[in-house]
Protein backbone atom coordinates (compact mmCIF):
# COMPACT_ATOMS: atom_id res chain seq x y z
CA UNK A 1 0.00 0.00 0.00
CA UNK A 2 1.34 3.32 -1.00
CA UNK A 3 0.97 6.26 1.37
CA UNK A 4 -0.26 9.53 0.02
CA UNK A 5 2.51 11.98 -0.82
CA UNK A 6 1.08 14.54 1.61
CA UNK A 7 1.79 12.38 4.71
CA UNK A 8 5.54 12.01 4.24
CA UNK A 9 5.81 15.72 3.44
CA UNK A 10 4.05 16.51 6.73
CA UNK A 11 6.50 14.30 8.63
CA UNK A 12 9.52 16.03 7.10
CA UNK A 13 7.96 19.42 7.75
CA UNK A 14 8.03 18.76 11.52
CA UNK A 15 11.70 17.84 11.38
CA UNK A 16 12.60 21.04 9.59
CA UNK A 17 10.98 23.09 12.35
CA UNK A 18 12.91 21.29 15.07
CA UNK A 19 10.67 18.37 15.96
CA UNK A 20 12.01 15.03 17.19
CA UNK A 21 15.59 14.42 16.20
CA UNK A 22 15.74 17.58 14.13
CA UNK A 23 17.77 19.53 16.65
CA UNK A 24 16.18 22.81 15.66
CA UNK A 25 16.22 25.95 17.75
CA UNK A 26 14.14 24.80 20.70
CA UNK A 27 14.88 26.21 24.11
CA UNK A 28 15.99 29.66 23.05
CA UNK A 29 19.47 30.27 24.53
CA UNK A 30 21.20 26.93 23.92
CA UNK A 31 23.21 27.98 20.88
CA UNK A 32 23.72 31.59 22.01
CA UNK A 33 27.20 32.47 23.29
CA UNK A 34 27.41 32.86 27.07
CA UNK A 35 28.29 36.20 28.55
CA UNK A 36 31.85 36.37 29.89
CA UNK A 37 32.12 36.64 33.66
CA UNK A 38 34.70 39.05 35.01
CA UNK A 39 35.70 36.58 37.75
CA UNK A 40 36.07 32.80 37.87
CA UNK A 41 34.21 31.26 40.77
CA UNK A 42 34.45 28.05 42.73
CA UNK A 43 31.94 26.74 45.25
CA UNK A 44 33.96 25.39 48.16
CA UNK A 45 31.10 24.24 50.33
CA UNK A 46 27.38 23.91 49.81
CA UNK A 47 25.44 22.68 52.81
CA UNK A 48 21.85 22.46 53.94
CA UNK A 49 21.36 24.12 57.30
CA UNK A 50 18.26 24.01 59.50
CA UNK A 51 17.03 26.43 62.11
CA UNK A 52 14.51 25.17 64.62
CA UNK A 53 11.77 27.72 65.26
CA UNK A 54 8.51 27.67 67.21
CA UNK A 55 6.59 26.67 64.08
CA UNK A 56 8.95 23.86 63.09
CA UNK A 57 12.18 23.66 61.15
CA UNK A 58 13.37 26.24 58.64
CA UNK A 59 15.70 24.86 55.96
CA UNK A 60 18.17 27.04 54.06
CA UNK A 61 21.31 26.58 51.97
CA UNK A 62 24.71 27.92 52.99
CA UNK A 63 27.36 28.54 50.33
CA UNK A 64 31.06 29.28 50.73
CA UNK A 65 32.31 30.61 47.40
CA UNK A 66 35.66 31.94 46.13
CA UNK A 67 35.96 34.34 43.19
CA UNK A 68 39.12 35.48 41.44
CA UNK A 69 40.49 36.71 38.14
CA UNK A 70 43.69 34.58 38.26
CA UNK A 71 45.62 37.85 37.89
CA UNK A 72 46.04 38.77 41.55
CA UNK A 73 42.51 39.57 42.72
CA UNK A 74 40.57 37.18 44.96
CA UNK A 75 37.57 37.34 47.31
CA UNK A 76 35.28 35.05 49.28
CA UNK A 77 31.65 35.04 50.36
CA UNK A 78 29.68 32.94 52.84
CA UNK A 79 25.90 33.40 52.65
CA UNK A 80 22.62 31.61 53.20
CA UNK A 81 19.55 31.57 50.98
CA UNK A 82 16.18 29.90 50.49
CA UNK A 83 17.49 27.88 47.54
CA UNK A 84 20.88 27.13 46.02
CA UNK A 85 20.73 29.68 43.19
CA UNK A 86 19.77 32.55 45.49
CA UNK A 87 22.52 31.69 47.98
CA UNK A 88 25.15 31.44 45.20
CA UNK A 89 24.16 34.86 43.82
CA UNK A 90 24.31 36.36 47.32
CA UNK A 91 27.74 34.77 47.87
CA UNK A 92 29.08 36.27 44.62
CA UNK A 93 27.90 39.73 45.73
CA UNK A 94 29.50 39.23 49.17
CA UNK A 95 32.75 38.00 47.59
CA UNK A 96 33.00 41.11 45.39
CA UNK A 97 32.94 43.19 48.58
CA UNK A 98 35.89 41.27 50.07
CA UNK A 99 38.10 41.43 46.94
CA UNK A 100 41.78 41.98 47.65
CA UNK A 101 45.03 42.14 45.68
CA UNK A 102 47.63 39.44 46.31
CA UNK A 103 51.27 40.49 46.51
CA UNK A 104 53.59 38.40 44.34
CA UNK A 105 57.36 38.65 43.99
CA UNK A 106 59.07 36.36 41.45
CA UNK A 107 55.80 34.46 40.87
CA UNK A 108 55.42 33.47 44.55
CA UNK A 109 54.53 34.96 47.93
CA UNK A 110 57.30 37.26 49.26
CA UNK A 111 57.99 35.51 52.60
CA UNK A 112 56.60 32.78 54.90
CA UNK A 113 53.58 33.77 56.95
CA UNK A 114 51.43 31.98 59.53
CA UNK A 115 47.82 33.00 60.16
CA UNK A 116 45.05 31.70 62.38
CA UNK A 117 41.29 31.99 62.37
CA UNK A 118 39.23 30.07 64.90
CA UNK A 119 40.84 26.64 65.31
CA UNK A 120 42.31 26.67 61.78
CA UNK A 121 45.81 27.91 61.19
CA UNK A 122 47.77 27.87 57.95
CA UNK A 123 51.40 28.29 57.00
CA UNK A 124 52.01 29.88 53.60
CA UNK A 125 55.55 29.74 52.21
CA UNK A 126 57.30 30.91 49.02
CA UNK A 127 58.46 28.33 46.47
CA UNK A 128 60.94 28.50 43.58
CA UNK A 129 59.78 28.72 39.95
CA UNK A 130 58.42 25.47 38.56
CA UNK A 131 57.24 24.11 41.93
CA UNK A 132 53.57 24.80 41.30
CA UNK A 133 50.98 24.92 44.05
CA UNK A 134 51.62 22.49 46.86
CA UNK A 135 48.52 23.23 48.86
CA UNK A 136 45.43 21.33 49.80
CA UNK A 137 41.76 21.95 50.30
CA UNK A 138 40.51 25.50 50.61
CA UNK A 139 43.99 27.07 50.50
CA UNK A 140 44.60 25.62 47.03
CA UNK A 141 41.29 26.99 45.72
CA UNK A 142 42.08 30.48 47.02
CA UNK A 143 45.62 30.53 45.63
CA UNK A 144 44.52 29.13 42.23
CA UNK A 145 41.85 31.79 41.76
CA UNK A 146 44.28 34.47 42.98
CA UNK A 147 46.73 33.43 40.26
CA UNK A 148 49.63 32.40 42.53
CA UNK A 149 51.73 30.02 40.38
CA UNK A 150 54.21 28.77 43.01
CA UNK A 151 53.61 28.36 46.74
CA UNK A 152 53.69 25.77 49.50
CA UNK A 153 51.16 25.67 52.33
CA UNK A 154 50.21 23.55 55.30
CA UNK A 155 46.85 23.50 57.08
CA UNK A 156 47.23 22.93 60.81
CA UNK A 157 44.57 22.49 63.44
CA UNK A 158 40.99 22.30 62.20
CA UNK A 159 40.39 21.65 58.50
CA UNK A 160 37.01 23.41 58.51
CA UNK A 161 36.77 24.92 55.02
CA UNK A 162 35.25 28.26 56.00
CA UNK A 163 37.76 28.90 58.81
CA UNK A 164 40.63 27.78 56.55
CA UNK A 165 39.53 30.27 53.86
CA UNK A 166 39.36 33.05 56.45
CA UNK A 167 42.82 32.11 57.77
CA UNK A 168 44.18 32.12 54.20
CA UNK A 169 42.78 35.60 53.60
CA UNK A 170 44.29 36.73 56.91
CA UNK A 171 47.69 35.41 55.72
CA UNK A 172 47.36 37.18 52.35
CA UNK A 173 46.37 40.37 54.18
CA UNK A 174 49.46 40.09 56.43
CA UNK A 175 51.63 39.75 53.31
CA UNK A 176 50.08 42.88 51.89
CA UNK A 177 50.53 44.93 55.08
CA UNK A 178 54.13 43.81 55.59
CA UNK A 179 55.18 44.57 52.00
CA UNK A 180 53.56 48.02 52.16
CA UNK A 181 55.42 48.86 55.41
CA UNK A 182 58.68 47.67 53.80
CA UNK A 183 58.05 49.94 50.82
CA UNK A 184 57.36 52.89 53.16
CA UNK A 185 60.62 52.25 55.01
CA UNK A 186 62.55 52.16 51.72
CA UNK A 187 61.00 55.47 50.68
CA UNK A 188 61.94 57.06 54.05
CA UNK A 189 65.51 55.74 53.80
CA UNK A 190 65.76 57.08 50.25
CA UNK A 191 64.60 60.51 51.42
CA UNK A 192 67.14 60.53 54.28
CA UNK A 193 69.98 59.69 51.88
CA UNK A 194 69.03 62.60 49.63
CA UNK A 195 69.22 65.04 52.54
Amino acid sequence: MDKPAGQSADRNKGRERGGRGGGGSRGGKRGAPREQREFDQKILELSRVTRVTAGGKRMRFRVCLIIGDRLGQVGYGVTKGADVQISVEKAVRAAKKTLMRVVLINETVPFPVKAKFGASSILLMPAPKGTGLKAGGAVRAVLELAGVPNAVSKIMGSSNKINTVKATFAALHMLRESTSTLQRKKVKEGNKEKE
